[in-house]
Order: structure tokens, then C-alpha cells, then sequence
């Protein structure tokens, strides 16, 4: 099992140059099952972790979110990137003690948003955001440094879709020192060339949340770094869940049940998996 430090100096490499699929993992089993597949790192889902524990994406405890980073952490050996929502803070003073023990879980990277969870003001006020994104820098530093800073501006899915506004932003978090920025909801080609070309040579993370024509290639020639799934995978097994369920409960039929991956199948990958531990 690689250190912490290697995993950082792997995920900081990763940022260097080309361009990679950061799957969202929501337990233990899903974050083996993917590592499995050979992606070269992991990030944790806010929402896909909440739904696992009955919750809506932003009522997990910041107690129960750093154990969960600590445990995937340390049941993979390639880089975690934890989705540190809003770092469970308002003022900047809170997000760098909320960051000091995001650092602490292991973890390879993290990232802070600027979204308030308040529907009637959806963004923190400009100055505010950019004082939390210097707040996560400086704790950042303080715990070594090295682990990735992303730093994400949520207009685009908070309702306030103003690209110039994103850009701004984007472009002031990159200066204080962010290693990394996100926009997650920016979805045309020219929304995602904007974005790259404005906090160049920082490296941008794009979501890709829905099905698209546009390919790992396509994104890639546009200059994005990194793509992140989000909650997509989560949604995706809460779909299959739910088509099932429904149809048993209303229909009395299984016909849903056609095609599943066979036991023996999974039950295979885990024995083989946990020899490798």
C-alpha cells in the first residue's frame, strides 16, 4: 500500500499533463471495484455518500464525511480526492480547520465549493469566496502542501449559470492558489474552451453528469485534465435499483432482474482482490 505522500505525489503528477477519468466512488466495495478497472485515482461523491446513509447531498455530518474519507483512503492504494462540499464552514477561519482535518484522513486531494446552500443566495459574495479559497490554501500549506487543491465555482448547477461571473471566479481561485478549478454544469464546447483557456496553465476538472458525444478524446483536445463522474455512478445504481424495485412492488414481476451480473462473478473479483492486500 502506497504512503499518503506517494499518493499525492501521484495525483499532483497526474495534473501534469494529459488527460484522465476520475471515477466517484460511494463505499468501500464500488472504490475497490473501480481501482479494479485501472483508474489511476478516486473521488468521493457528497451525494452518492449521503444517499448511502439515508440522507439528501449536503446533510452528512462533517464527523461522518472525514471517516468516510479515512476509510476509502485507506482501503485503496491509488490517490483519493475528496468532495469536501463547503468544507463545512462559512467563514474562512472555519474552512482551514475543516481543511486541517480533511488533510488528516489521507487523502490525495480535496476540493471546496462556493455555494452557500441557501436557494435565495446560492453563491458566496465574491470577496468572501475568494477569502475561503486563501483560508484552504494557507492550511493547505500549513499540513505540508502537498495535497491537491481543487477549487470548484457552482454557478452553473446553483442556478446562476453566468459564465463571465464562473470565469472570475475561477480566475481570481487560481491566483490565490487553488491547483485546480471546476465549474461543475459548464457543458458546451465553448463553455469548457473558456474555462480551460482562462485559468491556463492550471489544470481544469470537467463533470461529466450525463450522457454525452463527448468522448475522454474530445475533452481532452479541448485542454481539460481531469474528468469527474460526480454522483452519475451512484445515480446510476439507485436507477437500477429503483426500476427493479418499483416493478416487483407495483407489477409482481422480475423481468427486471434479467442480465444482472452474476454472483460467482463479484464474488470472484473480491476473493482475488483482497489476495492483493
Amino acid at each position: 500500500m502506497p504512503t499518503a505522500a506517494e499518493k499525492r505525489a501521484t495525483f499532483r503528477k497526474l495534473h501534469s499533463e494529459g488527460c484522465f477519468v476520475i471515477p466517484n466512488p460511494w463505499d468501500v466495495g464500488s472504490a475497490r471495484y473501480l481501482q479494479g478497472l485501472g483508474f489511476k485515482a478516486l473521488a468521493t461523491t457528497s451525494s452518492g455518500f449521503a444517499f448511502t446513509q439515508g440522507f439528501p447531498d449536503g446533510a452528512v455530518s462533517r464527523a461522518t464525511m472525514l471517516a468516510h474519507f479515512r476509510e476509502l483512503a485507506a482501503a485503496t492504494d491509488v490517490p483519493l480526492n475528496a468532495d469536501f462540499e463547503g468544507g463545512f464552514a462559512d467563514a474562512p477561519e472555519g474552512v482551514a480547520e475543516s481543511l486541517k482535518l480533511c488533510v488528516e484522513t489521507g487523502v490525495a486531494g480535496l476540493s471546496i465549493e462556493d455555494s452557500t446552500s441557501d436557494p435565495a443566495i446560492p453563491l458566496y459574495d465574491f470577496e468572501l469566496a475568494l477569502s475561503r479559497v486563501r483560508a484552504a490554501r494557507a492550511a493547505i500549506d500549513a499540513a505540508g502542501g502537498d495535497v491537491v487543491f481543487t477549487a470548484r465555482s457552482e454557478g452553473f448547477i446553483r442556478g446562476r449559470p453566468d459564465l463571465d461571473e464562473t470565469v472570475r471566479r475561477l480566475k481570481a481561485f487560481a491566483a490565490a492558489g487553488a491547483d485546480c478549478l471546476y465549474a461543475p454544469g459548464i457543458k458546451t464546447r465553448e463553455e469548457i474552451a473558456a474555462v480551460v483557456k482562462a485559468v491556463a496553465p492550471k489544470p481544469v476538472n470537467f463533470l461529466m453528469s450525463t450522457a454525452t458525444d463527448l468522448t475522454v478524446k474530445d475533452l481532452a483536445g479541448l485542454g481539460v485534465r481531469r474528468i469527474s463522474l460526480g454522483g452519475t455512478l451512484a445515480r446510476v445504481a439507485w436507477t437500477a435499483i429503483i426500476r427493479a424495485a418499483r416493478d416487483i412492488a407495483t407489477n409482481g414481476k422480475f423481468d427486471s432482474l434479467a442480465g444482472n451480473i452474476a454472483n460467482s462473478e463479484l464474488n470472484g473479483f473480491f476473493r482475488e482482490d483482497m489476495k492483493k492486500r
